[in-house]
């Protein structure tokens, strides 16, 4: 069938299976020419390179991008774990499907163990699974990256399913935000969140379910004693936290860097790490639909590649590994976080994006923005718009 981009309400709601595979053979040849690096980062620093790692929300994203990196720039056997929609007859499967198709592919081309479940990570039975799966093939996970997106999560304990919402607390928040198909400016007013909609986020996004993983893993002796656990988090400029910091994905985030103290203290006696990762701000699926955050990452894009800054979630991953885990000591700021960050939020960055911010109008939004350059990363991470692939042409769904 012949697959155009559908999209409503900054969500794309397809995906084009050649375009995707198309993707992930540029980040697996990109992955792969950092492996030297990796390898003399590592030397320099006499530690080791990642052996098994286990990717929790592996499908996009930087979840995606760190399993690329430690299987094609480090050489590790991975596992890794999401949920996506897979195809019918009638219509395509979620872009997740796809990618995690082509990285068993890619990993297994290159002579590496690679096994992806299409499960709910939230899920004791996902859990046992993944045990039960390591201890077959004989895996200790010397790394556990946690990088899960889903809107809702069900309680493993009371099988209360909890929803997630990307609202301010206390008052509401007005904004603007830019229509991916017109261009068009729209002013958003978004209601505070309930109580009830605050602990529903914190159950869905916060770092329950991630210690729950690292518990279950490590009482099953499938962890290795120096394990690396990493989540990731984001900060972003002032005038976004209303939405995001001090919003109800803001009360979440705290939640999962105060989980990571405990997890950390928890692995600290064998030798073990659990970090929060604060990475960029970068085009994805809620980004697209939180107000004021189109406009920011688009004027940001615009002033980061003019001044040669700019990186994507396979820089920033390339970037974490090379440069945080495998440096002979990871710096980390006051809270004891990975700040991925430290590009973005440098003041001359954010004095000029706050800038093209005030003075982007629809008139002039192509030229005070890289809103082009935001929509082509929203298209390619749903397989459209990526060179030499035809689009005239139809493609199978599976």
């Amino acid at each position: 069938m012949l697959v155009k981009p559908q999209i409503r309400g900054n969500i794309c709601l397809n995906a084009h299976p050649v375009g995707l595979a198309k993707m992930m053979e540029t980040f697996k040849r990109r992955t792969m020419a950092s492996r030297g690096a990796m390898v003399g980062a590592a030397s320099l620093s006499q530690k080791k390179l990642p052996k098994t790692v286990l990717v929790l929300g592996c499908s996009m994203g930087y979840g995606l991008a760190s399993r690329m990196t430690a299987a094609f720039g480090c050489g590790a056997d991975t596992v890794g774990v999401s949920f996506e929609n897979e195809p019918t007859h009638k219509r395509p499967a979620s872009p997740g499907w796809y990618n995690n198709r082509s990285f068993d592919f890619l990993a297994k081309s290159e002579g590496l163990y690679s096994v992806t479940l299409n499960a709910d990570a939230f899920a004791d039975e996902t859990r046992n699974r993944v045990i039960e799966l390591a201890k077959r093939d004989n895996l200790v996970f010397d790394q556990v990256i946690y990088s899960l997106a889903s809107p809702v999560r069900t309680d493993p304990k009371t099988g209360i399913m909890y929803r997630s919402a990307i609202k301010p607390i206390g008052k509401p928040f007005i904004g603007k935000t830019i229509d991916l198909v017109t261009y068009e400016f729209h002013e958003l007013t978004v209601q505070p969140a309930t109580t009830e909609e605050i602990e529903a986020t914190v159950k869905v996004m916060g770092g329950e379910d991630w210690e729950l993983w690292i518990r279950a893993l490590g009482e099953a002796g499938v962890l290795a004693p120096d394990c690396i656990t990493l989540a990731y988090s984001y900060i972003g400029p002032e005038h976004s936290w209303p939405i995001y910091r001090d919003g109800t994905i803001g009360r979440a985030k705290t939640h999962l860097e105060e989980t990571a103290h405990r997890i950390d203290e928890s692995l600290r006696t064998s030798g073990g790490h659990a970090y929060v990762s604060i990475n960029k701000a970068l085009v994805t699926r809620s980004s697209a639909v939180i107000p004021v955050i189109p406009l920011y990452i688009s004027a940001l894009y615009r002033i980061m590649k003019e001044m040669h800054l700019h990186e994507d979630c396979t820089d920033q991953m390339i970037r974490l590994y090379r440069d945080r885990l495998l440096a002979p000591y990871i710096p980390l700021d006051g809270e004891n976080r990975i700040r991925m960050d430290d590009w973005e939020m440098r003041d001359d960055v954010q004095k000029l994006t706050a800038t093209q911010m005030i003075y982007a109008t629809e008139a002039n939004l192509m030229l005070t923005t890289d809103i082009l350059g935001f929509k082509t990363d929203f298209l390619q991470a749903n397989g459209f718009d990526v060179p030499g692939v035809d689009y005239h042409a139809r493609v199978q769904y599976d």
